[in-house]
């Protein structure tokens, strides 16, 4: 009897491991407390989508979640901030505007702002099979605009 449970719970594995579950963090200020996080979920291993949220937190004083909608397991993340510190999320061609002093104010943007999308932060991307927030390298992107 615990030969054939074994063997179940081998056959089932492969089947959980085809799910995402993760999420990665970009920490604003250099601390845990004023961040913005990208989860993804797919529940279902044979579902192509994955459901992407993003997680807005300034603590103690907010945190909500907002729906980004669907992507895929490869799908990037952009995350601008524009001079009044509010922040353009970009996935794939839709964009959202989002803030951390109240963390509520969320908004679908149909086109990109008049004054741009401001300074790019960061790309949430998988690399090597794990989801990651990497940085823009400020100094680089300087000298390619001179």
């Amino acid at each position: 009897m615990r030969w054939r449970a074994a063997c179940l719970a081998l056959l089932a594995l492969p089947l959980l491991s085809a799910c995402v579950n993760d999420g990665a963090t970009y920490e604003i200020d250099g601390t845990r407390e004023h961040v913005l996080s990208l989860i993804r979920e797919q529940p279902y291993f044979w579902d192509k989508k994955v459901e992407l949220s993003l997680v807005v937190s300034r603590m103690p004083a907010c945190m909500r979640r907002h729906s980004l909608g669907y992507g895929t397991e490869n799908t990037r993340v952009e995350i601008y901030q524009v001079p009044s510190g509010a922040f353009i999320i970009k996935v794939g061609k839709r964009m959202y505007a989002t803030e951390t002093q109240t963390c509520v104010a969320w908004a679908r943007l149909d086109s990109e702002p008049e004054d741009g999308l401001g300074q790019l932060r960061g790309t949430f991307r998988v690399k090597g099979g794990q989801l990651l927030f990497v940085k823009e390298d400020t100094q680089e992107a300087a000298g390619e605009a001179e």
